[in-house]
Order: C-alpha cells, then structure tokens, then sequence
C-alpha cells in the first residue's frame, strides 16, 4: 500500500485536501476557531504534539491561532509564494503534514501568529 492510500484511508477527504494537498478550509468554519478548552493540539495525520492552548489566542483572522509552537523542531517553516504573495508555510515536521502559515503580525511575547487549519488538528484536553 501506498504512503498515499494510507492517509487516504486515515484521513476523511477534508482533512486530506488540507493535510495533504496544501488546502485550506474556509474562515470560521473550523471546529477549534473558537475552542477554548485546555490541552495540547496536535497533528491529525501523526499525532505530534504541535501547539498548547496557552499559546492560543483570537487574532480574528478566522482560524485557530498561535504565538508559538510546543517545540521549535515541531513546526517546519516553508517560504511559499503561491497565490502571487510572499508566505511562510508551515509543516508538521514529523510527517510533513500542511498546518497553514506564519505571520510576523501577532502578539507578545513571540510577535508571531501561526494560522492553522483546523482539519490539520486534534485536541487533547487537560483531565
């Protein structure tokens, strides 16, 4: 069986267009937009830990957002000049999942803002 096959089999279509095809799900669509528990968000495809809501915050962009990443070597940054504009693509660095992109525009203390998809996520959730 393909490495293809494989997250076509694991993954529904949507989660695939996004993952596995460099999509992108519609503004405020996604399930973790306005999610606020807390816990640690990881990759769909490969279950790498990627982001903790504490790094969470609404940047009104209408995709879940982030200041940072759990670990720096979790997050592939990309250059990306699709679409005729100039963007840092990001990856989950274990399986090379597409999450969405990173701006220089976002709060302290990182000044960053990681744009993700939320088909590209789980959640796991403090007990």
């Amino acid at each position: 069986m393909t490495l293809d096959k494989e997250w076509k089999d694991k993954l529904t279509e949507e989660e695939y267009k996004v993952t596995r095809q460099c999509g992108t799900e519609p503004p405020f669509s996604g399930k973790y937009y306005n999610h606020k528990e807390d816990g640690v968000y990881r990759c769909v495809c490969c279950d790498a830990e990627l982001f903790s809501s504490s790094a969470k915050y609404d940047s009104r962009s209408g995709w879940p957002s982030f200041y940072d990443s759990v670990d720096k070597n979790a997050i592939k940054e990309i250059e990306d000049n699709s679409l005729e504009m100039k963007r840092i693509e990001i990856k989950c660095a274990k399986c090379n999942a597409h999450l969405g992109h990173v701006f220089p525009d976002g709060p302290n203390p990182t000044g960053m803002r990681y744009c993700v998809n939320s088909l590209s996520l789980d959640f796991d959730g403090d007990d």
